[in-house]
């Protein structure tokens, strides 16, 4: 679900929203366990008509693979693994290099020698420096999009490919400026005080982003009516509208053409209030029985019935003021001892209010990487705790998806475990990931983890009732 990452606070620290932009594309390539939209990350396998018994590594496994897929599972686990630990790794070898061999203050002096006003300044700066920073990674983009094809998960030409980075990193740039600058404003005009005025704007601009992104969607797939091709589905989703209470009519479910990109599975829920919608996959819907993807959007309506959105905007609230707090005594240090070998000073830095050492560089372009690498410091070394509560709101998702289709199909238990068999097997997902890796990268619970549980989940047994629904 990404709305619930984009509110935990070591997601979505707001400085970084620009360059989360581009992540509007769909990305299918091998990386880190973070889910794009509120969506269920892929985790499920192929249902009941796979030819050949599977087998499992380990006995009374409630997700399983065949011995071929088991084997490509677990090489693209590791993959997945390494590009996640060194993408992570490289964005802050970037942002420390563009500080380090002065790239940053070189850039911002540039710009001050082709424009006079400040604020043009700021957006030219902010600008390149989204262009560099998205030219950095491209080299690993590159290597996950061609691992992706050679496991069968991506089956996106390059051509096409290349053009939903460029549309993505259109809008990064289109928004990512604005943004950058208005919180280099709040840093220029309140030095001492400035992560409290950024705590204050941030989380107006998540619930913003997340109420627009649907609005996006259309630029990287094609939609149509989910009814058009699939009458009978939007009837059976229905059914599950009105026992969750989620307010989405007919008119507000739609097919997501992924196939042209993809063989993985998905279905979700996007969108706030006006924009919010279903969206199946048309390799999901047909490809796997009816009841299976009822379960994923019962999983998808628990985030918004359990008010996971509000219970993630307030841990967000809570967190992200003592992050912005350490982090910005931390760029003061970092800019007391490094400042002068970075020449954070800036040809304005004597206009700019307040002249405390560790300040005023802070209050430049350059030195305001500086508090986009403390930054992103901060999201890598907080990671697991944002990722711990992801799973706790995901696993909550999983118990309500369960619980919401009691009654509507004749056995939730097998229905659970074969869609998130389904899932596994289309995403390749290793059946038996590191406890570290899924304690450090995982928003989701494992595959095998959220399995099992739903191979012995059932309240109903002996005259007893759901978590959340009391038939």
């Amino acid at each position: 679900m990404n709305f619930a990452r984009c509110a935990m606070f070591a997601g979505c620290l707001v400085l970084q929203l620009p360059l989360q932009l581009a992540a509007v594309a769909p990305r299918t390539g091998p990386g880190p366990k973070v889910a794009p939209r509120i969506v269920v990350q892929p985790v499920p396998s192929l249902p009941s008509q796979a030819s050949s018994a599977p087998v499992s590594a380990k006995p009374q496994q409630a997700y399983t693979l065949p011995p071929d897929k088991l084997a490509k599972a677990i090489a693209l686990g590791r993959i997945r693994n390494i590009i996640g630990l060194v993408s992570a790794l490289w964005g802050l070898a970037v942002l420390w290099l563009l500080l380090a061999t002065r790239a940053a203050a070189g850039l911002e002096a540039w710009t001050q020698r082709i424009c006079r006003q400040l604020w043009l300044q700021g957006l030219i700066f902010f600008a390149a420096f989204l262009v560099i920073t998205s030219l950095a990674d491209l080299p690993l983009d590159i290597y996950a999009h061609h691992v992706s094809r050679s496991y069968g998960i991506s089956v996106e030409g390059w051509a096409s490919w290349l053009f939903d980075m460029g549309k993505g990193l259109g809008l990064s740039i289109l928004f990512g400026p604005p943004i950058l600058l208005l919180f280099n404003w709040i840093v220029r005009h309140w030095p001492r005080r400035y992560w409290l005025g950024a705590w204050a704007v941030t989380l107006p601009l998540m619930v913003l982003s997340v109420f627009i992104a649907p609005l996006f969607e259309p630029m990287f797939n094609q939609y149509e009516p989910l009814a058009k091709n699939h009458p009978a589905l939007v009837a059976e989703l229905e059914t599950v509208v009105a026992r969750t209470g989620t307010d989405i009519p007919p008119d507000r479910m739609f097919l997501m053409k992924a196939s042209e990109k993809t063989n993985g599975l998905n279905a979700y829920v996007s969108g706030l209030g006006a924009t919010k919608r279903i969206v199946v996959w048309d390799t999901t819907a047909g490809r796997i029985p009816d009841d299976e993807v009822l379960f994923i959007f019962g999983h998808e309506s628990g985030h918004y019935v359990l008010h996971h959105i509000p219970k993630g905007l307030a841990v967000a609230a809570v967190g992200l003021f003592f992050v912005y707090w350490a982090c910005a005594g931390f760029a003061a240090w970092v800019a007391r001892h490094f400042g002068v070998r970075w020449r954070l000073d800036g040809q304005h830095g004597s206009q700019i209010h307040g002249q405390e050492s560790g300040i005023a560089p802070l209050s430049t372009r350059a030195g305001f990487v500086v508090l986009l690498f403390v930054l992103s410091v901060a999201g890598f070394v907080l990671a697991p705790i944002d990722n711990t509560l992801s799973r706790y709101f995901e696993h909550q998702a999983d118990v309500y998806g369960q619980e919401a289709i009691h009654g509507l199909v004749p056995d939730p238990q097998k229905t659970a475990v074969a869609a998130f068999n389904a899932l596994g097997q289309a995403w390749l997902e290793d059946p038996n990931p590191s406890p570290f890796i899924e304690f450090w990268t995982y928003s989701h619970p494992s595959t095998q983890t959220r399995a099992n549980f739903a191979s012995h989940y059932d309240p109903w047994a002996n005259g007893g009732h759901g978590e959340f629904f009391d038939k």
